[in-house]
């Protein structure tokens, strides 16, 4: 049984066809040029060992080692051996503020797309870690549970918006409580709460978890959603406004979110335009943090048979080579 690891570079082949069609008519008409120049009778004597014949031998030679070389990088395998397999990996969770704040514009097209794009590019970095999303404002629940699965994450994520969760504001403690409840409790490898917020508390205090984030050994970084100066909340029915009428502005509170990363071993970056800080959390964070083997399990290793057809078409270009146009002792 031959399966193919890229099997989207055959479709390569159909280019083949029309190529050797192409060069077999530009070598009749050739033919059919040298035929009116002189006649074929003469041919013997004008053009010596002339050869129709080897001339399309070597443009087969040619076409036919150009489609084994795009077999080759489709990467043809057959024949396996069963291999234990190992997963090493970290739990985390990320903590998205979805509260109305994080609508504001002061980060295009707003501070939540900024996030969720920021999280695809950390997605994009992990290599077996489990990764799990806890969504909060006033309240906070857990959308997706720590997997491995990153299509099945990445499809929760895109599902959040600004107003998932029915009560308004931003609690932090509730943020942080919910997503020291959802790890594994017999994990050894360490745990890391990636949260992302303006840092606009307005329930509960997230400083009494901090005794309990360094008991269960649980690092926090947090990314500033925002900038300092602030920007109006702007939604589909207007400007946000408060119980008196007034516009709400909502700013950056780095004082808290800056804490919180330091007392529990994290650092806290703030996010701007095109670099929300995410990539740079993993690689300068993340990264160096103690993995944990995880159960191993049994895995097929198919053997790559690419080199012989690779080998093959270049064996062809060699033949191709050494067909001489003419018939020895002839000239060309």
């Amino acid at each position: 049984m031959i399966q193919w690891h890229d099997p989207d570079f055959l479709m390569g082949l159909w280019v083949l066809l029309p190529l050797l069609l192409l060069t077999g008519l530009m070598l009749k008409r050739r033919a059919r040029l040298m035929e009116r120049m002189v006649d074929p009778a003469l041919w013997p004597t004008m053009l010596p060992g002339y050869s129709n014949q080897r001339r399309r031998i070597k443009n087969l030679l040619r076409v036919c080692a150009l489609a084994l070389a795009v077999l080759a990088v489709a990467r043809p395998q057959w024949g396996f051996q069963w291999e234990e397999v190992k997963q090493r990996g970290l739990s985390i969770i990320v903590a998205l503020d979805t509260s109305k704040s994080m609508l504001a514009q002061d980060l295009k097209p707003n501070r939540l797309q900024q996030a969720k794009w920021g999280v695809r590019d950390l997605v994009r970095e992990l290599r077996g870690d489990r990764i799990g999303l806890v969504a909060f404002a006033g309240d906070a629940f857990l959308q997706c549970p720590t997997t491995i699965d990153y299509a099945a994450f990445l499809m929760m994520l895109d599902d959040v918006y600004a107003g998932i969760i029915p009560l308004g504001g931003t609690d932090l403690f509730q943020a942080l409580e919910k997503s020291l409840d959802s790890f594994e409790k017999e994990s050894a490898a360490d745990k890391v709460i990636v949260l992302i917020s303006d840092g606009e508390g307005h329930t509960g205090d997230p400083l009494e978890l901090l005794p309990r984030l360094k008991e269960e050994n649980v690092r926090v970084f947090t990314i500033g959603a925002g900038t300092r100066e602030g920007e109006l909340i702007q939604t589909s029915d207007g400007f946000v406004k408060d119980m008196s009428g007034h516009v709400v502005k909502s700013s950056l509170n780095e004082k808290l979110l800056k804490r919180i990363a330091f007392e529990t071993g994290g650092f806290y970056v703030r996010s701007a335009a095109g670099d929300f800080g995410l990539e740079r959390v993993y690689q300068q964070g993340i990264s160096k943090l103690q993995r944990e083997e995880r159960e191993s399990r049994m895995a097929k290793t198919w053997t790559e048979r690419f080199q012989w057809l690779l080998g093959t078409a270049l064996l062809l270009l060699l033949i191709e080579a050494c067909v001489r146009p003419v018939k020895k002792g002839g000239s060309s």
